[in-house]
């Protein structure tokens, strides 16, 4: 009878505790909710949208680091694929509408991911990570020889063109609200999916793979499903990106753009929920920070050596570290 109510007032316990984590959560989603509609006010529209670009990018990649722990070298060729489909599209087929450019290029992306996860998702560790570098690449020299492409030179003049037929993409304050209600769509999409049987899964493929296997589980089959998942989003980050900057450059699908994704991750704490968005926004305004003083020319570098530090020194980022000290003083 006593261990019958032991058991029941930890199950209770247990109950509460993720009550408790579920109402916090709610309150801290409506409270970025509310900056994020105000931020337009005392910030600059198309920087807070380059912003949501790289977070939504940061969050798809970490989706595949954080809770599958696959290390992809080669995810700027989704955000490029949608990127360069999307554009590619919108100037060349006026008839078209720009949620339809981006839901195409969104698919383009989705597509590319599944044949890079057919061909890589059986390696493990670097083997993984070098051939989506290799695959990656092929991509990218396509980007270059492509005609409509632009070369080296891109993709310029992609219309931004009418939401529905409806709303005017060209005003700024319109666009943002589109790009945020996407961001958000992205972010609520991945944080169901953590949440979900299939991201417990995940979560224990991350910790221990052959465990998983030898309970059952398909894990490649399940690898090469968070892959799609995370190339799709990385393409609809591309693709919206073009729309906002009405422009689709090779930078997008350079391995440069490959590793700055993981610095981002990395530097806001792989593996939760918001990390990634504070990582994107902290690297965003530093690479912009930077870029207008005299440091200009050392951006590469301070990144470098920022990447480094946060490996070094603080392994969980900064969401992490945070949610660790907070679990320190508060329990």
């Amino acid at each position: 009878m006593a261990t019958t109510t032991t058991q029941t007032d930890i199950q209770q316990s247990i109950v509460k505790q993720q009550k408790s984590e579920q109402r916090k959560k709610r309150i801290l989603n409506l409270v970025l909710l509310a900056l994020l509609l105000l931020a337009p006010a005392v910030m600059y529209p198309v920087f807070l949208m380059k912003i949501l670009c790289f977070a939504l990018f940061a969050v798809a990649f970490n989706l595949l680091l954080g809770y599958t722990g696959l290390l992809s070298f080669g995810h700027a060729a989704f955000l490029a694929a949608g990127s360069y489909t999307t554009g590619y599209l919108l100037s060349n087929f006026s008839g078209l509408t720009t949620e339809m450019g981006i839901i195409v290029g969104t698919a383009v992306a989705t597509v590319l991911g599944l044949g890079f996860g057919i061909v890589a998702i059986r390696r493990q560790g670097i083997y993984f990570a070098m051939i989506t570098l290799a695959l990656a690449q092929l991509v990218y020299f396509f980007f270059v020889q492509a005609p409509f492409t632009g070369g080296e030179d891109g993709m310029h003049g992609v219309p931004r063109g009418h939401l529905f037929g409806l709303v005017d993409l060209e005003n700024n304050y319109a666009m943002y609200y589109f790009v945020l209600a996407v961001f958000l769509g992205g972010y609520l999409m991945v944080q169901r999916i953590v949440g979900s049987p299939f991201g417990q899964v995940l979560k224990a493929i991350k910790q221990n793979e052959p465990r998983a296997v030898s309970l059952g589980y398909n894990v490649d089959r399940y690898k090469l499903l968070a892959f799609v998942i995370s190339a799709g989003l990385a393409g609809l980050a591309g693709s919206v990106k073009t729309v906002v900057f009405q422009l689709a450059s090779l930078n997008d699908a350079h391995w440069h753009m490959s590793g700055e994704v993981i610095l981002m991750t990395l530097l806001g704490g792989t593996g939760t929920l918001l990390g990634p968005v504070v990582g994107a926004t902290f690297v965003v305004n530093l690479e912009y920070q930077l870029a207008q003083g005299p440091l200009g020319d050392w951006v590469d570098p301070i990144l470098g050596a920022i990447f480094v530090l946060t490996v070094m020194a603080f392994r969980s980022g900064i969401v992490g570290e945070i949610q660790n000290f907070m679990r320190k003083n508060m329990s």
